[in-house]
C-alpha cells in the first residue's frame, strides 16, 4: 500500500476545518452579498435589483441616524471602557496575590447573559417604578429615566454595556502587562521613575500590540453592536439608539425585506474591513521600526 506525502497529511488534517470554514462563514457571506442586490422577501425567488438597495439606504434619513449613532458608539468604547480597564489592570499589577479574586469580580458582568444584565439595569437599576431610579425620584430628587429620553438614551445604553465589557478588557490587559520584562520594571524603580513614567515608558510600549488588537476589536464590535440596544431600547426612542445592526434587523425581520438587510450587513462589513486594513498598516510600520 502506497503512503501518503506529508503534504497529503496535511491537507487531510486541514480539510474538515476548511470544509466548515466555507459552510460557515463563506457560504453565508456569499449569500449575504448576493442578497443586496436583489429584491428578496425570504421566501419568495428573489429578483436582480442592481444598486436600487444602496441607493434606497442612502436616501433614507434613518441610515445616516443609524451611522451617526454607531460612530458616537465607537468613540465611546475606544475611551471609557478602555481607560477605565487600562486604570483597573495597572493597579491589578500592584496586588498582584489578590489578582485572581479581582479578575473573576471583574469577570462577573461579561458571563452574564446580556439579558440578565439587561434585565438588571432595566428593572433593578434604571426603572422610575420599581428601580433605584424610582427610589431616587420619590425620595432624594425627581428625576426622569434616561432610558425615555432621546438626548440621553444612547448613553444610557452605553453605561450598561460599558459595564459588562470593562470586565473582560482589564482582565486582557492585565495579562498583557505581566509578560512585561521584570528587568525593564526594576531600572525603572532604580532610575526612581513615577507610576506614570513606568506605564508611560515601559509597560505601554510593551502592551501596545495588545491595546491595537483590542481598538481593532472594539471599533468592530461596536459596529455589530445588538444585543443591549434591542433588549433595553429596540432602537428607540425615536430612533436615538437606532443602529446599524437594529436597522438591518428591521429590515429581515419586521418589513422582510432581506435585500436591504443584506445591503446594510455589507455597510457594517466596510467599517470593519476598514479598521482591519488600519491595524495591518499600523503593525507593519511598527515592525518597521
Amino acid at each position: 500500500m502506497k503512503r501518503l506525502s506529508v503534504r497529503t497529511y496535511h491537507a487531510l488534517f486541514v480539510a474538515p476545518a476548511l470544509v466548515l470554514s466555507i459552510a460557515i462563514v463563506l457560504l453565508p457571506a456569499l449569500l449575504t452579498f448576493g442578497a443586496a442586490f436583489s429584491n428578496w422577501d425570504g421566501v419568495s425567488a428573489p429578483s436582480f435589483a442592481g444598486l436600487n438597495n444602496f441607493s434606497s439606504l442612502f436616501a433614507d434619513p434613518v441610515f445616516w441616524t443609524a451611522i451617526a449613532n454607531n460612530s458616537l458608539w465607537t468613540v465611546i468604547f475606544l475611551t471609557i471602557p478602555m481607560g477605565i480597564a487600562l486604570l483597573a489592570a495597572s493597579l491589578l499589577m500592584q496586588r498582584q496575590r489578590a489578582s485572581a479574586a479581582f479578575q473573576a469580580i471583574f469577570l462577573l458582568p461579561y458571563v452574564l447573559s446580556p439579558v440578565a444584565n439587561a434585565m438588571i439595569w432595566q428593572n433593578i437599576i434604571l426603572s422610575p417604578v420599581s428601580g433605584l431610579l424610582g427610589f431616587v425620584s420619590k425620595n432624594v430628587l425627581p428625576l426622569q429615566s434616561p432610558l425615555t429620553q432621546p438626548e440621553t438614551a444612547l448613553y444610557a445604553v452605553a453605561a450598561v454595556d460599558i459595564w459588562h465589557f470593562w470586565g473582560y478588557l482589564t482582565v486582557v490587559f492585565f495579562a498583557a502587562m505581566r509578560q512585561t520584562p521584570e528587568e525593564q520594571l526594576e531600572a525603572a524603580l532604580l532610575e526612581n521613575a513615577s507610576g506614570w513614567q513606568v506605564f508611560r515608558f515601559v509597560t505601554l510600549p510593551n502592551i501596545l500590540p495588545t491595546l491595537g488588537l483590542m481598538l481593532v476589536l472594539v471599533t468592530i464590535f461596536s459596529f455589530l453592536t445588538f444585543d443591549y440596544i434591542y433588549l433595553i431600547t429596540q432602537g428607540g426612542p425615536a430612533r436615538a439608539t437606532e443602529m446599524l445592526s437594529t436597522y438591518a434587523y428591521k429590515f429581515a425581520f419586521t418589513s422582510f425585506q432581506v435585500g436591504k438587510a443584506a445591503a446594510v450587513a455589507l455597510v457594517m462589513c466596510f467599517f470593519g474591513l476598514i479598521a482591519s486594513v488600519v491595524y495591518v498598516r499600523i503593525s507593519r510600520a511598527s515592525l518597521e521600526l
